[in-house]
């Protein structure tokens, strides 16, 4: 992350906003846990445990669409990466890297940095690496591939179901809908209901525990 021949938040003279590369050096580069060769080359290098299939997902939120504009960069962080791991959660796979390809109208290093608190929470309660991607001038997209592991042949697919199974649902479906409709002012909820149901649009929370229970069934 990112790959240097891309047009993408060129350099800078020392008195404008900082280059592509001093913004992904100083927001997002960490100490990886479990990924041989992570940000700052042209690829990553990451290997998979024995016996392991790898899960795959990406997800992209895009400014006016997935998202209002003036949504708090920090839950837009961790929303990044939450609703792919959630993606993995539904397979009963483990999240273990990402790859994030931001697009950017402008540098903002207050936005950026508030994002990268949000991601990097994320993805520290998830136990997952930020392993590459990109950067680059445009419209605000952000778009997220993770990658999972998940023992041979126990992923949960929706192929298994069948007609007469039982549906059994976790938590309580519509509170993220009902957030949604609250910040549109289509409802009105008292204190405590808004900040429950936009936290539940902003702060997913996926269901790892739940989707690695459920292998095999």
């Amino acid at each position: 992350m990112p790959c240097p021949t891309d047009p993408a938040l060129p350099a800078a003279p020392s008195s404008a906003p900082p280059s592509e590369f001093d913004l992904i050096r100083r927001h997002f580069t960490r100490n990886a846990r479990h990924t041989d060769l992570a940000v700052g080359d042209d690829a990553a290098l990451v290997r998979a445990r024995p016996g392991m299939q790898l899960a795959i997902s990406t997800d992209m939120l895009v400014s006016g669409t997935h998202f209002f504009a003036g949504t708090d960069p920090e839950d837009l962080g961790w929303k990044t990466l939450a609703v792919n791991v959630s993606d993995l959660a539904a397979m009963g796979a483990e999240p273990r890297w990402a790859f994030l390809a931001l697009a950017l109208p402008a540098v903002d290093e207050a936005w950026i940095a508030a994002f990268a608190r949000g991601l990097f929470a994320c993805a520290d309660a998830f136990g997952v690496d930020l392993a590459g991607g990109d950067t680059t001038r445009g419209p605000l997209n952000l778009s997220l591939t993770i990658v999972g592991e998940v023992p041979q042949g126990e992923a949960v697919t929706r192929a298994g179901a069948r007609p007469g199974d039982d549906l059994w649902i976790s938590g309580q479906p519509g509170l993220a809908a009902l957030g949604l409709a609250a910040l549109r002012g289509e409802v009105v909820l008292n204190d405590a209901g808004r900040r429950h149901c936009v936290a539940a649009l902003q702060r997913p929370q996926p269901r790892l525990a739940l989707g690695q229970a459920l292998r095999g069934l």
